[in-house]
């Protein structure tokens, strides 16, 4: 009899998720949680939306916003509290325009300084990609075959086309207290973290800092390096689904990430604030904690797991580390 009525409750809670299509027409700058809510969303329900492009350019090519960045959201999830977490699944990332950007030479932080003596001027040629723009190069983006071009210059030493790997830049929830930090930096609530395993079929999860959590996506790459070295990734529109569902009293204490070959704790930080031993050591602390609270690891084990099988991403080459485990290695949830 018990067995039957919780198999009732749970078909209940599963009929009841709903799948929305919701296309935003502002957007935003900043994770800001006084920002009025797009779309009002429970826990298990999808949506079906947009993202622009980093400098505002809708998947027409159209002018719809100003960058850096702009955000599409928040979405107000029902129930969620401070001190609980979000699960944001991505069930679908796909480049929807035929056209992104990058800039044309590496971010200056990302060398050393006798190399930034000899480097070459950042313009290229003004409107080769965004009107008004002289620092960007053209990519095409075929979607039907999933292959990134560049369009221009041509180099006579290497074929720039590549699979596409449609990524978010962008994935936050509104920061704690009465601030909204800028839609191009990262912190604990997420943000743009520029994390390139942030694909189709991820889950990123984050706490929630405000009743709703208020969750903001945008940012699409079609292709982005590790590090971001140039301070873009292949930047373009983004057709996106996603589903969240509400995790009750998590106290995260920061970004996590999870697909289905590994977990990863992400430091997530503003670009430049401290160097990137910082948030290596803040990712590392965060998955012990990971490690022994939801897979009942000892204190050492996770120490020696972390020591001999984790692997650590530069997110971005001036803030942020994140550390993987491969699930191969963990044990069943408990």
């Amino acid at each position: 009899m018990r067995f039957s009525a919780f198999v009732l409750i749970f078909a209940a809670s599963v009929v009841s998720a709903e799948t929305h299509t919701t296309l935003a027409e502002r957007f935003w700058n900043s994770f800001h949680n006084r920002h009025p809510v797009l779309k009002r969303i429970r826990s298990g329900d999808s949506v079906v939306t947009r993202t622009i492009d980093a400098s505002g350019l809708d998947e027409n090519a159209k002018r719809v916003a100003q960058g850096p960045n702009p955000l599409t959201g928040p979405f107000f999830i029902e129930g969620a509290e401070p001190g609980d977490a979000i699960h944001v699944r991505f069930d679908r990332i796909r480049m929807n325009r035929n056209m992104g950007w990058t800039r044309y030479r590496l971010g200056m932080y990302a060398v050393t300084p006798e190399s930034v003596e000899s480097t070459f001027p950042a313009k290229y040629k003004m409107d080769a990609a965004v009107p008004g723009r002289d620092e960007l190069l053209p990519w095409d983006l075929d979607l039907a075959r999933g292959i990134v071009r560049l369009r221009e210059p041509k180099s006579n030493a290497v074929k720039f086309e590549f699979p596409a790997r449609p990524m978010l830049g962008c994935v936050g929830v509104a920061a704690q207290g009465d601030f909204g930090p800028s839609s191009g930096i990262s912190g604990t609530y997420g943000g743009n973290m520029d994390y390139n395993e942030v694909v189709e079929g991820a889950t990123v999860m984050l706490p929630v800092y405000h009743p709703g959590a208020l969750l903001f996506i945008g940012d699409g790459h079609a292709l982005q390096g590790d590090g971001e070295p140039t301070g873009t990734g292949i930047e373009t529109t983004m057709a996106v689904t996603f589903t969240v569902t509400l995790r009750k009293k998590v106290n995260l204490p920061g970004p996590r990430l999870e697909n289905a070959e590994f977990i990863a704790a992400i430091g997530s930080q503003p670009e430049f604030v401290s160097s990137l031993d910082r948030t290596l050591r803040v990712a590392t602390s965060d998955m012990v904690h990971w490690l022994t609270g939801e897979y009942k690891l000892e204190p050492w084990a996770a120490h020696q797991l972390i020591g001999y099988q984790g692997k650590y991403d530069v997110i971005t080459v001036g803030g942020s580390m994140a550390l993987r485990i491969p699930k191969k290695h963990l044990p069943a949830r408990r």
